[in-house]
Formats: C-alpha cells, sequence, structure tokens
C-alpha cells in the first residue's frame, strides 16, 4: 500500500489525476475502472483541463463504471450514466461505445449482472481501479455484509447510503434502494486501484479500512489484501490515523 498524505480536496483531486494520466500515456488503450460523487469529481476536472490543453488522448481508452442505480434511465439527471457523461465523457475524446455501465433499467437485472461481469472479466483485468468510500465503509455499492460478494450483483442500499446520497435528489424518497455494483472479486482483480478520501466525515471509517481487522463488514478493509493500492487522502480525512 502506497499512502500520499495531501492538504486538501484539490491536491488530492490533482494528484489522483497524475496517477490515471500516467497511466493512460503509458497505455493508450487502458482499461479504467470509473467511480462516482463527489470524492472523484475533482480527479475528472483535472483530466479534462488536461485534456483540453492537449496533454492526454483518451480516443482509445475504454472505461467500466462501478454501479448504477436500478430503475433510473441513463437519461435521468441523478443516473451514474448522466453523470459520466456530463462530468467526464461530453468533454474528452472519447469513443462513447467504449463507455461502460450497468443498465439501470435492465427488465431482468440479474441476467444484466451476468452480462456486465462478462464484459468485466473479458478486460483481463481492469488496469486501475478508482474508488471512493461510503461512510460505512462500502467501495462501489458493495454495503457491509457478512461476506464478501465476489461478483456483480444486485444490491439492497443501506439507510445510511440513502441519506448519504440523498443530496443529490430534491427528496430522499426518490433515492433508488437498489443499484448493480461490481463485486469485491471484481475490484481486487484490477491491476492497480487508487482509492480517494477527503474530510473529517470520512476520518474514522477510513482509518478502519486501513488499519482494522479485514471483514465483510467493513468492506473497504479487503483493499489491505491488494498489491498495489495507492490512497490519496487529505488531512481531515488522515486525523484519526
Amino acid at each position: 500500500m502506497t499512502l500520499q498524505a495531501v492538504k486538501n480536496y484539490d491536491y488530492m483531486s490533482r494528484v489522483a489525476a497524475e496517477i490515471f494520466l500516467t497511466q493512460i500515456k503509458k497505455k493508450p488503450d487502458s482499461v479504467l475502472g470509473l467511480a462516482t460523487g463527489s470524492s472523484v469529481l475533482g480527479l475528472y476536472e483535472h483530466l479534462i483541463k488536461s485534456h483540453k490543453e492537449g496533454n492526454v488522448d483518451f480516443s482509445e481508452i475504454t472505461t467500466v463504471n462501478l454501479d448504477e442505480y436500478v430503475g433510473l434511465s441513463g437519461e435521468s439527471d441523478q443516473s451514474y450514466r448522466y453523470y459520466m457523461d456530463n462530468n467526464l465523457f461530453n468533454h474528452i475524446n472519447i469513443n462513447f461505445s467504449n463507455t461502460n455501465l450497468p443498465d439501470g433499467l435492465a427488465k431482468d437485472v440479474i441476467t444484466e449482472c451476468k452480462r456486465y461481469n462478462s464484459l468485466i472479466e473479458s478486460f483481463m483485468g481492469v488496469d486501475i481501479q478508482l474508488l471512493g468510500l461510503g461512510l460505512n465503509g462500502h467501495i462501489g455499492f458493495n454495503e457491509p455484509d457478512d461476506v464478501f460478494t465476489k461478483e456483480t450483483h444486485v444490491v439492497d442500499l443501506e439507510e445510511s447510503t440513502i441519506k448519504a446520497n440523498s443530496r443529490f435528489f430534491e427528496n430522499e424518497k426518490d433515492v433508488p434502494r437498489q443499484a448493480i455494483t461490481m463485486g469485491i472479486q471484481n475490484i481486487m482483480h484490477a491491476k492497480e486501484i487508487v482509492l480517494c478520501v477527503s474530510g473529517k466525515a470520512k476520518a474514522k471509517i477510513l482509518k478502519e479500512v486501513l488499519t482494522g481487522p479485514i471483514t465483510p463488514h467493513v468492506p473497504g478493509s479487503i483493499l489491505q489484501l491488494h498489491p498495489n493500492l495507492t490512497v490519496v487522502a487529505d488531512m481531515d480525512a488522515l486525523s484519526e490515523i
């Protein structure tokens, strides 16, 4: 594990973006595992800026996202497809046919999980996977459980996750109660993982993830076993370590 301590959110975003830019320049046809949420928004802004300055080419890149809400179309402004399009894809020269997320409107979500899982496996390992960290330790939408769920699956979101995500919706009741998410095995098969964590609210759970026992009750703790993990965290997030 490599821990990069930075002074604030902007520095976290810059440092994480440089890791991704280095990967893309090293391997222009990289498979990028991407995430959504406020923790990674700054990173995407830096990638867009670098592209507009002519420093990076996304034309051969393939992306695969961690998750998507069940019941939302890609046109919904709360879907993760909409988030990715508007916060990254629309602003770079990526081939949209090479950008992948689960289908939140799939008629058969079990079949959709199998399809998405096969897609991930076809890449023979994501080159670099971006992660944020939930307040309850979830990575992707892998919520605390009695076991680590290996492959892509449908998950019932915990109330704490619903409450945390309600800030993006007009009303908490509008937050979907289920999501399709990569499983722990899918995530751990990535050749490199970058975990971005910012803010005092994440300090306690980050300490559990990095220094506590490895347990499915704290899903992110499994990252301790990854051979090529970089944690980029600001001083607030690291305040309890």
